[in-house]
């Protein structure tokens, strides 16, 4: 509350329009929405992880070997939740809550994917089978989270050597914008080392390289309720796959491809509206070489 309060005072000051009462409410209601879910469903995802800790495969001796291995882990399977929320549409659908603000600030963190907690402790069982301990893995989750939430700021530029390993403000903001150059970019959550590995990465450019950030969805929604803002991407999925005049190939990779996927063309997914902006780019780079040797 003191970081957002001291958020909002310093846009105030600066005239920049960072916050909305209408963006804030949704953060919260998404965060209460995700909260409880959660909290619901505790008890099952915690049985799951003790059965799997119970019959572990690997022993800790030291304690900081232990927690530094459990950070690095976590954080590694995070990205690839991460990752595979941005890359297969079935999860898109849960996480796109997340990314529907055309705002960034401290709230937006707040801005929860509300059904990822009926999957997300899947991706933890390897590191109950590891050795650790089901609380500690909550633990480090919710720790990691919060440096999370720290990142969704404008209001910090660049952080000198940390840029080189953490997730920063500068990275994060890489990662909400809806420019195709930034499109499913920079997926860690604390560590930004994995995007660097697994070839995610993507630098927050100068402007005069490249156009400023816009946050939010490549098509943002037409009417924001409390119920389209959770459910509107399984409504367009249940659209396609209810299609008469499709395979059952088609059908599958409306729910398990790529968001944007489609089987006439019609729309783009990511990579494909990276490939027509550097196609673009490359049209416009030869008509000034052109326009130039007229000259």
């Amino acid at each position: 509350m003191i970081i957002i309060l001291a958020e909002v005072l310093l846009s105030n000051y600066r005239h920049k329009k960072a916050y909305t009462w209408k963006d804030t409410g949704v953060n919260l209601y998404l965060m209460l929405m995700n909260g409880a879910l959660d909290l619901l469903f505790r008890g099952v995802y915690l049985v799951v992880l003790d059965y799997f800790y119970r019959h572990h495969i690997f022993n800790f001796d030291h304690v900081i070997v232990y927690w530094f291995m459990l950070v690095l882990l976590e954080d590694f399977l995070y990205y690839w939740l991460h990752r595979f929320d941005h890359e297969v549409r079935l999860f898109w659908a849960v996480h796109v809550t997340h990314h529907s603000s055309d705002l960034f600030n401290f709230t937006v963190g707040f801005r929860s994917s509300v059904f990822q907690p009926l999957y997300r402790f899947l991706y933890f069982i390897p590191l109950a089978m590891m050795g650790f301990s089901p609380l500690d893995i909550i633990f480090v989750y919710s720790a990691t989270q919060i440096w999370g939430i720290f990142v969704h700021t404008e209001f910090i530029n660049k952080m000198g050597w940390l840029e080189h390993i953490l997730v920063t403000p500068s990275h994060h903001r890489v990662h909400h914008a809806s420019n195709p150059k930034y499109l499913d970019k920079n997926m860690g959550m604390f560590l930004i080392i994995w995007d660097k590995i697994f070839g995610t990465f993507q630098p927050e450019l100068p402007k005069e390289e490249y156009q400023p950030i816009k946050y939010g969805l490549t098509s943002p929604l037409q009417k924001e309720t409390p119920v389209t803002i959770v459910f509107h991407e399984w409504t367009s999925i249940w659209k396609d796959i209810r299609r008469t005049d499709i395979s059952w190939k088609d059908k599958w990779n409306y729910l398990f491809g790529p968001p944007g996927w489609s089987h006439d063309g019609s729309r783009m997914t990511s990579d494909e509206m990276r490939a027509d902006e550097d196609a673009q780019h490359g049209n416009t780079s030869i008509l000034q070489e052109e326009r130039v040797q007229t000259k």
